[in-house]
């Protein structure tokens, strides 16, 4: 005779609520591992910046630059020096406000070129429209503000920049109006040569007293240049950053080697290469000089910098493993030590 057996309804929900518990235990320490797994895979990835934050960090390279003066208007022809002993002065009479006299106080402000940091490169427009190399005798911006509003100037500015700065007097340098296009690049156009002035700039002195003296007639940014001339053939040169990179969070410079003062840039992208590029053809081949990217990374720089012997059509790449990260001093320690 057969018997029946009959399970307890109660031990079977045991049982389930036993299984799920299981396998609940088992989802959990997939979960876990999973994620710690790509915590580790994220910890060896390098941080690649925004676009705000690669802007952020050049715009606060230049406010820590920027000095500040102030005065009245009404005190008439007033003279400013900066902490690098370069002097300049303003007549406060030949300020204006949307074309009307002003009086009271007015905010001046001046920053130098830091090139490297603050992107302020020294590319000059040839007659032909495109950009080449110009050689610095150093770049400076000025501004006037009453209230935070734009000020006008109906006189010259006179300006005297310790030759020392930039190597001695070179009787070659004229003065170079700076605009900033569309793509944040700031491009030098050459003023108008005024033979009774020299282009409105000259040198006198010797030693540490020589230095370069120039009229201003407007606001913004100038420069005491002169074009980079090297009789050999030139080409043009691409750039790639390491993967993740662009013309968005990054920059691409070249330091030709024995022109400390001076700093050209790779101003196009290609999107679909990945590649910088000095699309002009202005390089000369067999030059020596140094590539130079430069990002940001949780506030510091990431950088990298390559020795090359220029050839027709060079390409070279960085990869992560060829840049490292420091300070602002840090890299501008290290572009400054180059030839």
């Amino acid at each position: 005779m057969k018997s029946t057996i009959h399970e307890n309804p109660k031990n079977n929900l045991k049982n389930v609520s036993k299984n799920l518990k299981n396998i609940a235990l088992v989802v959990l320490a997939t979960v876990a591992l999973t994620s710690c797994s790509k915590e580790e895979e994220n910890s060896n990835e390098i941080f690649r910046p925004s676009t705000g934050e690669w802007y952020a960090l050049r715009d606060e390279a230049i406010n820590n630059i920027t000095q500040t003066f102030t005065f009245n208007a009404e005190d008439g022809m007033t003279s400013f020096t900066t902490a690098k002993g370069v002097q300049f002065s303003i007549d406060g009479n030949c300020l204006t406000l949307n074309g009307n006299p002003i009086t009271g106080q007015v905010v001046v402000e001046f920053a130098p070129g830091t090139m490297i940091v603050t992107d302020k490169t020294t590319m000059g427009r040839l007659p032909s429209g495109d950009m080449a190399l110009i050689i610095s005798g150093g770049e400076f911006y000025i501004n006037a503000t009453k209230n935070g509003q734009q000020l006008d100037i109906s006189c010259n500015m006179q300006l005297i920049i310790p030759a020392n700065l930039t190597g001695g007097i070179d009787p070659a340098m004229t003065l170079w109006d700076g605009t900033i296009d569309e793509k944040g690049n700031l491009d030098w156009d050459r003023q108008v040569d005024n033979p009774a002035n020299q282009g409105g700039v000259f040198g006198e002195g010797q030693g540490q007293n020589a230095a370069y003296y120039a009229s201003l007639s407007d606001f913004g940014w100038t420069n005491v240049d002169r074009f980079y001339s090297d009789p050999r053939p030139k080409t043009t040169i691409l750039v790639s950053p390491p993967n993740g990179y662009n013309f968005e969070n990054s920059a691409v410079y070249l330091h030709y080697d024995g022109e400390g003062s001076s700093l050209a840039k790779l101003d196009t992208y290609n999107g679909a290469t990945n590649q910088f590029s000095e699309h002009y053809g202005q390089v000369p081949v067999g030059l020596q000089m140094h590539v130079i990217f430069v990002t940001e990374d949780n506030g510091n720089y990431r950088y990298g910098i390559k020795s090359v012997t220029v050839a027709a059509n060079d390409a070279y790449t960085f990869t992560d493993a060829q840049t490292t990260i420091g300070t602002e001093a840090q890299m501008i320690a290290a572009i400054n030590a180059l030839p």
